[in-house]
């Protein structure tokens, strides 16, 4: 049996408490919204959808039935750990309060915290689980020691791949997803922003995110005139790019040669030295291609019309 659990299986917690990391003890107070700001760098958008509106509505009729979690940020001032969309749902209801359990909480544990009562809603986007993923799997390794913040733990210390594998567990999923999600946040925001709309797909764009943002640049570009670009052509173009610097215009014809179907294009290269010997000395190079393309569209009249120069 599979050490991950199956696709779209959500992670299990005991309680709001475990969730939120209060104590029986602590008990909730009533904080003013001006006074909580979001948390620095939130991964995760608060937008006026339909969900908002039924939170909204269910706020309206039964009140903020589990309180926000925030920290202490200095000067009577506090910091929104767990609880945007329910504050911002109190903000659209006009309300001037909110319950709050209060934490002393480094910025470490305030970004575990943050992640782990966040990342369990449906319908995530890439760009949420990426950013999300990101800042717990760095505050797990500057916290040095293995530990969740939810239980004890040994003090085991946690390298790169030891804090991706506890996130894999923790979340369903393996560790080496988790890596294609990171890479998710080295795109441009245009990119990612392709990828969550669902016009850029993860693989191709997990292989985009190795690229030079100057060049992600013009692809961004180039998606938007074109449509969607395939994982061969990004293939393609970053082999090329193994060669040296590579320019937009370059780019653009990796790009549609190798778009599935199409042959590439030929492009046939003389120097003057080869070309010299068949032309009348002091003939400059524009008199030589006049002839030369005189020349290719006779060969071709004849060639249409059954005529000399068939080969």
């Amino acid at each position: 049996m599979s050490k991950y659990t199956r696709p779209g299986q959500k992670i299990q917690l005991k309680n709001v408490n475990e969730l939120l990391g209060v104590v029986n003890e602590e008990s909730a107070m009533d904080i003013e919204i001006e006074k909580i700001s979001p948390f620095k760098d939130h991964p995760f958008k608060v937008t006026d959808d339909e969900k908002m509106q039924d939170l909204v509505e269910s706020i309206r009729v039964n009140g903020i039935l589990t309180p926000v979690l925030i920290r202490p940020a200095g000067n009577d001032q506090y910091e929104m750990v767990s609880g945007h969309r329910r504050m911002h749902a109190a903000q659209v209801l006009g309300l001037k309060r909110i319950p709050a359990f209060i934490r002393e909480m480094t910025d470490d544990e305030a970004t575990v915290r943050m992640v782990d009562s966040n990342i369990q809603r449906e319908e995530l986007l890439p760009s949420e689980k990426a950013f999300a993923y990101k800042m717990k799997m760095d505050a797990m390794r500057r916290q040095g020691v293995r530990t969740d913040l939810t239980s004890a733990q040994n003090d085991q210390k946690l390298t790169s791949s030891t804090s991706r594998t506890l996130l894999a567990e923790q979340f369903g999923i393996s560790g080496a997803q988790i890596s294609r999600y990171i890479r998710l946040t080295e795109l441009i925001p245009g990119l990612l922003n392709l990828v969550d709309k669902k016009r850029l797909p993860f693989t191709v764009a997990v292989e985009i995110s190795y690229i030079d943002p100057e060049v992600q640049g013009w692809l961004y570009e180039y998606i938007r005139e074109n449509g969607q670009v395939k994982l061969n052509q990004i293939s393609a173009l970053r082999d090329q790019m193994k060669t040296g610097v590579i320019s937009q215009s370059k780019m653009i014809e990796i790009l549609n040669n190798s778009q599935p179907g199409r042959l590439p294009s030929l492009k046939l290269t003389f120097t003057e030295n080869n070309l010299r010997e068949f032309f009348p000395e002091g003939y400059s190079v524009s008199q030589m291609r006049s002839v030369i393309e005189d020349l290719l569209s006779e060969w071709k009249m004849n060639r249409e019309e059954g005529g000399l120069y068939e080969v």
